[in-house]
């Protein structure tokens, strides 16, 4: 008997002295909550954020776009003022669309740069050769694509524009899947938004100093003919008028003329294609003046 009571008090001892093995925790997201009692509790509510226990360990976790978002709606909230929500608002709604191509290899090297955090690059959209669409982005987020841009009097470009990367070297032709698909998705976002077809635009147009894409191989043409984009009229190139000023043309369609040799490069490269030199030939000019009346 004494035998038995004394197993069991070791077994009690062991135990006692044994560390339990304690499991950390990811961190739990901000809940915001609502308290009335505070201030002016029959008209006024006050969002306030409930506080994580201290003694919780918690370890790093990746925050996804609901988690960013509800973050975002916290730190809008002045914790100073009364608070009533006004009833009438919205997003930014997109007005622009900007293409882009890639310049890597694949549509999965693409997706995780846009998932590093030290890229600090992103797309809404991303297109694979195979025609295949991934969204990146809600189309109401600003992305991180245009960069250092300005288009006429804008220099905030990401704050009014869907990006859309196309899986594509630059160095070689955009396959007849993808550009289908791309077709597709414009229609679908020019009718949702009612972009003007004036506002789809390559990245090179609003960054000229330092973009070239959409390459050279980019079918401009064959958006315009759907819609999406300004095109010349190639059976009725008007002769340009004397007074013709196609810096103040260049300008007027958006291009930043402040490097002008820049400019010039990057309207060659979509319109004429053939020629991407830094100078405004005869015939160029006479491009220029037809697609700069597209623009009244």
């Amino acid at each position: 008997m004494r035998g038995i009571i004394g197993l069991c008090l070791v077994s009690v001892f062991v135990s006692c002295a044994t560390k339990k093995k304690v499991t950390p925790q990811p961190t739990k997201a901000p809940i915001i909550v609502v308290d009335s009692a505070k201030i002016k509790a029959e008209t006024v509510q006050v969002p306030q954020i409930q506080n994580q226990d201290p003694e919780e360990t918690s370890l790093p976790v990746i925050l996804t776009t609901e988690d960013r978002v509800r973050l975002m709606m916290r730190e809008g909230i002045n914790k100073q003022a009364d608070w009533t929500e006004a009833m009438h608002y919205d997003l930014r709604k997109p007005n622009y669309v900007i293409i882009h191509h890639t310049a890597q290899t694949s549509i999965a090297q693409t997706i995780r740069t846009f998932q590093v955090p030290h890229a600090k690059v992103s797309s809404h959209y991303v297109i694979g050769r195979d025609g295949q669409v991934v969204q990146m982005l809600n189309d109401y987020l600003r992305a991180w694509h245009a960069g250092r841009s300005k288009w006429g009097n804008i220099t905030d470009i990401n704050s009014m524009s869907i990006g859309i990367e196309l899986d594509n070297s630059g160095k070689e032709p955009f396959s007849e899947a993808q550009i289908s698909a791309l077709l597709t998705l414009l229609d679908t976002l020019k009718t949702k938004y009612q972009i003007p077809f004036t506002n789809f635009i390559g990245h090179a147009d609003i960054a000229p100093t330092r973009k070239d894409d959409p390459s050279v191989f980019f079918p401009w043409k064959r958006l315009a003919q759907n819609g999406f984009g300004v095109w010349y009229d190639e059976s009725n190139l008007e002769m340009v008028p004397e007074n013709f000023n196609y810096v103040d043309a260049l300008r007027i369609i958006g291009y930043d003329v402040t490097n002008l040799k820049a400019a010039i490069t990057a309207f060659k490269r979509k319109f004429i294609v053939v020629d991407v030199s830094d100078t405004m030939t005869a015939y160029d000019r006479r491009i220029l003046y037809n697609v700069y009346r597209r623009y009244f």
